[in-house]
């Protein structure tokens, strides 16, 4: 009996092996695919502080949001320990990770940011708009592209990559950082801000006669990213991890948690 049952469980483990892709990925041990992600050592988080959708400080200064929560479920997936390495703007954020200052990072999918970073699919859908003076008689985004509008963007945030593609009259003036968009466009005395709309509306209520426009002029989707150098075998086990993240429903427990209003989970990525 004890050889019979010992045939039995070596044939059924052998028919197990031969159900099961043979492909690098599922070859790569624990320590190796940790390797590719912190060759360091340590997981260094990419975070954009820029965004107050993805992050933000806590009463203790602390960065706060689902890129974070996202960050720190990834290091204990990998076990590594993690470092978040924090940037005022979306366009630094990118350089870190372009140049490998960092493992990884949350950004905007983006085809100029795409040369040097591998994205994975979208995460969080989230709405790009313009903000007035209430006195602009401008009221839609359609009259926005004209000659003589000047538009105040953050500096290599999507929003100034795409509005840089797409924009053939309006002038773009670029602000420091998207968080101080809205003070350049009026220091600057111009036209119309473009950005994020939870940003824009905060703005909004922090500051005398202003206004959105209804609408938006784009889905800006957020990605995480790996520098393009890293293995295939990270590349695809990011992806796999942002799917997972967004089908258990991780990433709308933390939009719920950190009280983020007009941001949806992006649909599963084919």
């Amino acid at each position: 009996m004890k050889t019979a049952h010992s045939v039995l469980l070596t044939t059924a483990f052998a028919a197990f092996q031969l159900l099961m892709p043979m492909s690098s990925s599922n070859a790569q041990t624990p320590s190796s695919l940790a390797q590719a992600f912190a060759p360091t050592g340590t997981l260094r988080a990419s975070i954009n502080l820029g965004n107050p959708i993805l992050a933000n400080k806590d009463a203790n200064g602390q960065p706060v949001g689902v890129s974070i929560d996202l960050a720190t479920e990834l290091a204990k997936r990998l076990g590594v320990p993690l470092s978040l390495i924090v940037f005022d703007a979306a366009g630094k954020s990118v350089e870190g990770v372009t140049n490998e200052k960092a493992d990884f990072g949350f950004f905007a999918i983006d085809p100029v940011r795409g040369q040097g970073i591998s994205f994975t699919g979208p995460y969080v859908l989230i709405e790009g708009s313009y903000l007035v003076a209430n006195n602009s008689p401008l009221t839609s985004n359609d009259q926005v592209d004209k000659k003589g509008i000047r538009i105040a963007v953050g500096k290599g945030s999507a929003y100034d990559l795409f509005l840089t593609r797409e924009i053939k009259n309006a002038d773009i003036q670029r602000a420091p950082t998207s968080p101080t968009t809205v003070d350049f466009f009026i220091s600057e005395k111009l036209e119309v801000a473009a950005g994020v709309k939870q940003q824009l509306e905060m703005d909004a209520k922090r500051l005398p006669n202003l206004r959105l426009l209804p609408g938006r002029f784009m889905v800006i989707e957020q990605a995480m990213g790996l520098p393009k150098s890293r293995s295939p075998e990270a590349q695809a086990y990011l992806k796999k991890f942002v799917e997972e993240m967004k089908s258990s429903g991780f990433v709308a427990a933390s939009l719920a948690r950190h009280k983020i209003e007009g941001a949806a989970v992006a649909p599963a990525t084919p």
